[in-house]
């Protein structure tokens, strides 16, 4: 019996309630759905190449650029900046393989139409692989299958299995040379095609690139290896030799700065590249964040269950791939950071080594100068003290010349200490020279030497008459390794200048058979005989000697205070005691017979008038004396027994 409806179970009431349902399951659903899905990162692979290309470049520069001064915590700071550069190449590396990824994951949703042509073909390789792969399975499978019922089937039945198995078995031959050739041109494309494969291509290319930091799991990073060893860091030694550390100095600087600058740049390109990842990764954190605020209704079906598992995969998947690809990224920009900072405290360290090696640059130079100074002044000093308190020339040429040869030897003596560095190779440099010099320039070197014996106490000088390898003349000029003769010619009372000069080597000194003639230091006067012949008879011979003496005596006696002069000169002087010069008379024998003699000394620039007053006077007394003139028996004469 059927129950009668009620006021409620009409189809009016019947539909407001379907209505009202159907509108309470769509405000559910709609509160339900997620929010539209965060847009796809505007990836760019060329810009990631770019980065990875510029990542392998900035590490090679680190292992090469910076020039090591010798500093101990230089060590320090290399073998940090050689570390944190492996680490960031490795991140590098990281997040462009999962970067490629994420690409080969986009390119595989656009439509085949929309892919690139090397993406298209490596996917195409990719499922001509498996579908290959999944036949020769299936032909393995049915192999087997066919073979374990031969073993069960008796031989009279065996026929058609056999067939079966056969060509099962070539098919699969087939399949296996297919699926062969198909892996080996998907490996000759990866090593060889890299442009054809993409970016993924081109990041195992740069990987190949550089061995000693991207090599097999668990081997050793082999860093590059060290240059020569440069000598430790000092300030000190030569003035060369910290001018050449300051240049140094300056050189790994600017090489620091540098690298900083790469350093820079590298950093901002990695920015580029981290900007549509992070805002990417932000989409997809919020949208999970709005999925996961949203109220649980009282009842779900299992499409709306469903679909939300599949939509929390999605993000999960997504937040993987994004995370894959921005974290070595941000881990590197840390990184890049911290190298930047061991750079900074690598230029501080060159920045305060090259301060105190160019103070001491400066200290060097100073005090070089400061010497160099002194010196010419007390050079000077002692020139204008040779002027003012040395009258003599000669004397005071002496003291120019020791002046100038002190004065060289002092300034070459400072410029040797402040410029350098090594006297142990100086010396040894030295040494060769000088051996070399002794030989090659002996006689130049025997002239020098002899040059300070004739300068000396008891040498020549300006003005002097010296004979010497039978030439007499008078002495123009002395030099370092030469001395200047005016010749003079005639006979020891009379000599006269040729117009010639003779120059001789001061090395004809130490020469045995060439001796040297010249007047003692302050004598200068020579001797001169006056010869009056006598005849033998008689007694007047005395008378002749007393009168022609007296004669001579009374021509010396004008001359006396000259003589006189230069004789205490002598005796000061030179320390020679000597007897004063005077006219002296000696009667003695001849081959003619007996002969007056009377020695007189005559002043060297004056023989020519003393002379002629000597024999006026003993012409005289022999005209005006009728004694005298009986007992001379011929013409006096005068004479030099010494060289002049």
């Amino acid at each position: 019996m059927q129950t009668p409806l009620s006021p409620l179970d009409t189809w009016p009431a019947r539909l407001a309630r379907i209505l009202t349902a159907g509108l309470l399951v769509a405000a559910m659903a709609w509160g339900q759905a997620p929010k539209a899905a965060a847009p796809q990162p505007e990836l760019d692979g060329p810009t990631a190449l770019r980065h990875l290309n510029m990542v392998v470049g900035w590490h090679r520069h680190v292992s090469t650029d910076v020039q090591m001064l010798g500093l101990p915590s230089e060590v320090i700071f290399q073998e940090q900046a050689q570390s944190l550069s492996a680490q960031v190449v490795r991140l590098a590396f990281q997040s462009a393989r999962a970067e490629s990824e994420l690409i080969s994951a986009q390119e595989a949703a656009k439509p085949e139409g929309e892919t690139s042509a090397g993406a298209a073909a490596a996917q195409r390789r990719a499922q001509a692989e498996a579908r290959t792969a999944a036949r020769v399975q299936d032909l393995q499978a049915q192999a087997a299958s066919l073979e374990a019922r031969l073993a069960r089937t008796p031989a009279g039945r065996r026929v058609d299995l056999d067939v079966q198995l056969e060509r099962i078995k070539s098919q699969l031959d087939l399949q296996q040379a297919l699926l062969e050739a198909i892996r080996k041109m998907a490996a000759f494309a990866e090593t060889n095609g890299e442009a054809a494969l993409g970016l993924h291509g081109s990041i195992n290319q740069l990987a190949r690139s550089i061995p000693e930091v991207l090599g097999q799991t668990g081997d050793p990073v082999k860093m590059p290896a060290p240059g020569p060893a440069r000598p430790a860091f000092s300030s000190s030694g030569g003035l060369l030799s910290q001018m050449a550390t300051l240049y140094d100095c300056m050189v790994s600087e600017r090489q620091i700065r540098s690298l900083i600058q790469r350093t820079d740049r590298l950093r901002e390109l990695a920015e580029t590249v981290r900007t549509p990842l992070r805002a990417t990764l932000r989409a997809t954190i919020q949208e999970s964040q709005a999925l996961a605020d949203q109220p649980v209704p009282a009842e779900e079906g299992t499409a709306s269950i469903q679909q939300e598992t599949r939509a929390d995969r999605a993000l999960t998947s997504r937040f993987k791939q994004l995370s894959g690809t921005l974290l070595p990224l941000s881990q590197e920009v840390i990184l890049l950071d911290d190298f930047n900072a061991n750079l900074g405290r690598w230029q501080e360290l060159v920045k305060r080594a090259s301060g105190f090696v160019l103070r001491a640059v400066l200290i060097r130079v100073s005090i070089i100068l400061l010497a160099l100074a002194v010196i010419l002044i007390l050079s000077e000093a002692w020139r204008r003290v040779a002027f003012r308190y040395v009258k003599e020339p000669r004397r005071r040429r002496q003291f120019l010349v020791l002046r100038r040869v002190i004065a060289g030897f002092l300034v070459t003596i400072v410029l040797t200490l402040g410029f350098v560095t090594e006297f142990s190779s100086l010396a040894t440099f030295a040494g060769f020279i000088t051996a070399g010099v002794a030989v090659g320039l002996q006689a130049v070197l025997l002239s020098v030497a002899a040059y300070f014996f004739i300068v000396g106490r008891y040498g020549i000088r300006v003005g002097d008459r010296i004979s010497i390898a039978g030439i007499t003349g008078d002495v123009v000029d002395v030099g370092l390794v030469r001395f200047y003769l005016m010749e003079m010619t005639g006979t020891g009372l009379d000599f006269r200048p040729t117009g010639r000069i003779v120059v001789f080597s001061n090395a004809v000194l130490f020469q045995a058979g060439t001796p040297l003639f010249k007047q003692i230091p302050g004598t200068e006067y020579t001797w001169h005989e006056i010869v009056v012949a006598v005849a033998p008879e008689g007694d007047r011979q005395a008378a002749v000697r007393e009168k022609v003496l007296a004669a001579v005596d009374e021509v010396y006696s004008e001359h006396r205070p000259e003589f006189e002069r230069q004789h205490e000169a002598n005796e000061r002087q030179g320390g020679i005691q000597v007897e004063a010069p005077r006219p002296e008379a000696r009667l003695q024998f001849a081959d003619a017979g007996l002969e007056v003699v009377v020695r007189y000394p005559v002043a060297i620039r004056k023989v020519k008038e003393m002379d002629e007053q000597v024999t006026r006077k003993v012409l005289d007394l022999i005209g005006t004396d009728p004694d005298l003139k009986a007992a001379v028996t011929g013409t006096p004469k005068i004479r030099s027994p010494l060289k002049a």
